[in-house]
């Protein structure tokens, strides 16, 4: 399945109007992450799983300035550095972001 948020195609399984999905579905899972390896924009690991053909690549440390994460919220995309900075809460609007993501950062990002 594929939706327009804020201008962007959102790729993934089950995906209302804030990006989430099913598999992450609460009041506060609301980012897409554009994923180094196609530069599409999914809701998380497991719809890039269902929907790609190819394996996951990591954002690098040394790309950490690109804009990786999109709020379902605003619209505002976030860099990778900013995502990581921003206390779960987006910059723009304050909605906030669910800081249990923090667990499966190493599934996007480069974090060793």
């Amino acid at each position: 399945m594929m939706r327009m948020i804020h201008g962007e195609k959102v790729t993934g399984v089950g995906i209302d109007g804030e990006t989430r999905c099913a598999h992450w579905h609460s009041p506060l899972d609301v980012i897409a992450i554009r994923f180094r390896c196609c530069g599409d924009w999914y809701p998380c690991s497991e719809c890039h799983a269902e929907a790609a053909s190819h394996d996951v690549q990591v954002w690098p440390r040394d790309e950490f300035d690109v804009e990786a994460v999109l709020c379902g919220k605003c619209g505002r995309k976030l860099s990778v550095n900013e995502y990581l900075d921003c206390g779960y809460v987006c910059p723009e609007c304050g909605a906030g972001f669910n800081p249990g993501c923090s667990r499966h950062l190493h599934l996007y990002f480069e974090m060793g």
